[in-house]
């Protein structure tokens, strides 16, 4: 399949790469398959932030990144019954990312822990919803990307 989006130009979408959201994304009802894209850097590792592109909207994608990335602790409760629609959930098929939010002060970069998006790999589906737990919903992540980032060049 062919999309053309706003970010990302024309890309080419397999089949068995969507990623289907029953209920959307929060905010967006009508936007219900989506894809991943992994923007990679210079040494052909992905980065931090991935993309996820609404095919319904192609001017439509959100930031996201694994949580553990930036806080490793995260582990939010969910009831069972919030993740009924994506099958059985395992360790092994469960991926979970959060979105972030990029404004104009970069220093000011945050990701939402309060609700995130937990997606089964195995049958390609996937829920937004919000979590019980007293997690914020603008994590400052710009120190902890910076620290990590220095790290690395050590």
């Amino acid at each position: 399949m062919q999309l053309n989006t706003r970010l990302f130009g024309e890309i080419e979408i397999e089949e068995e790469k969507i990623i289907f959201f029953e209920k959307g994304i929060i905010g967006f009802p009508h936007c219900q398959r989506f894809t991943l894209i992994y923007d990679e850097g210079e040494d052909g590792k992905h980065k931090n932030i991935s993309w996820l592109q609404s095919i319904e909207e192609p001017a439509f994608a959100l930031p996201v990144m694994d949580p553990l990335l930036v806080k490793e602790d995260y582990d939010p409760q969910v009831e069972h019954e919030l993740l009924n629609t994506l099958g059985t959930l395992t360790e092994e098929n469960t991926y979970v990312l959060v979105t972030v939010t990029v404004p104009q002060d970069l220093k000011k970069l945050s990701v939402n822990l309060k609700a995130p998006i937990v997606i089964n790999v195995e049958e390609r589906k996937a829920d937004q919803i919000i979590v019980e737990d007293d997690f914020p919903v603008k994590y400052p992540i710009y120190d902890i990307l910076q620290d990590k980032k220095e790290k690395a060049g050590e």
